[in-house]
């Protein structure tokens, strides 16, 4: 009830822009239309040789302050990469893209523009001239350009989550709504088995995580990567540091940050920390796997639930991904 996630209706009708193969991996390259705003662009992956229906993931980008960019952070697909992306993914992803991965592995994987990200970012042409401040599209793939504009819509949040507060809503609720009408997507695919849907995303994609698979269960397995801990820490210590899509008003008085993700108890969970990831601080990271551990404990389910500390600052890299792929093969069959 506090998520106030507004209801998109029926799943959305899926255009099939663009279909390929490259490196292995047939690709799509989808969009669908919500009922408001731009369309939502998506891209689908799956191994050529792939047959019948596969074990899937959704594959959640995460916020990073970098808006201009949603799904092309961690897919990689034929052509020149922006140097940006580039950039992205050598500082958090060991220069891959991790749903190329995983979809090698024998997964259908889909990966779409998050709300407010890449196709689904607020344009400078919606907003009143006082709040874009001369600010326009001239080449908006040049690179200023883009980190421009990665400041702007980060200067942005508050009047985003006030406006979302006064349409009764939330930022969470927002974004999980989105995450779900792509749950939808991929789970309604001929080639997907729809019993055997995973989740998982590191920063703002394990924020997406902690919500998406706290709150449906079509989720069977779960990945949060770089986002784990706990009310307290971001109360005393780390709040500055975060979005506004992080918080989730009156929430704290019922649930603790970690469990929100509990509530999916005993359904499989792995969350990957990093000792020095400076969003967080290691003390309430090692109390909310503490609070996960009580929580799946108490669902004679400690087996279902897993975290994992690593040196190092806030990634998603070769050792974490690989770990992380072989815990969903466990899972996932």
């Amino acid at each position: 009830e506090l998520l106030a996630a507004p209801d998109f209706g029926t799943r959305p009708s899926v255009r099939i822009d663009r279909r390929y193969e490259y490196d292995g991996l047939h690709i799509e390259e989808l969009s669908w239309q919500l009922p408001a705003g731009p369309r939502t662009k998506a891209v689908f992956l799956k191994p050529v040789a792939a047959r019948g229906r596969l074990p899937a993931v959704l594959a959640l980008h995460d916020h990073g302050g970098r808006k201009y960019f949603g799904q092309r952070k961690i897919v990689r697909l034929p052509g020149r990469r922006h140097p940006l992306i580039i950039e992205h993914q050598q500082e958090h992803y060991s220069n891959l893209g991790w749903a190329n991965e995983i979809a090698r592995r024998g997964y259908a994987v889909l990966v779409h523009d998050g709300f407010l990200f890449g196709s689904r970012r607020i344009r400078y042409a919606d907003v009143p001239e006082r709040l874009r401040g001369g600010l326009r599209e001239r080449n908006a793939e040049s690179s200023k350009e883009v980190r421009q504009y990665n400041e702007w819509s980060g200067a942005q949040e508050s009047v985003v989550a006030s406006a979302l507060f006064c349409a009764g809503t939330t930022w969470p609720g927002a974004v999980l709504a989105e995450d779900q009408q792509a749950l939808d997507v991929l789970c309604a695919r001929r080639d997907v088995d729809a019993s055997r849907v995973a989740c998982g995303g590191l920063s703002g994609g394990g924020l997406r995580t902690v919500f998406l698979a706290g709150m449906d269960d079509r989720i069977r397995a779960a990945v949060c990567v770089g986002f784990m801990s706990t009310w307290r820490d971001f109360l005393l210590h780390k709040s500055f540091t975060h979005t506004w899509m992080t918080y989730l008003p009156l929430a704290p008085r019922d649930l603790d940050f970690p469990e929100i993700l509990g509530l999916r108890v005993p359904l499989p969970t792995l969350v990957q920390n990093c000792w020095q990831d400076s969003l967080y601080t290691p003390h309430e990271m090692q109390r909310a796997d503490e609070i996960l551990q009580q929580v799946f404990s108490k669902a004679d389910a400690c087996e279902n639930y897993e975290a994992r500390f690593y040196e190092g600052g806030h990634k998603f890299d070769l050792q974490m991904q690989a770990e992380a792929f072989e815990w969903l093969d466990r899972w996932m069959g």
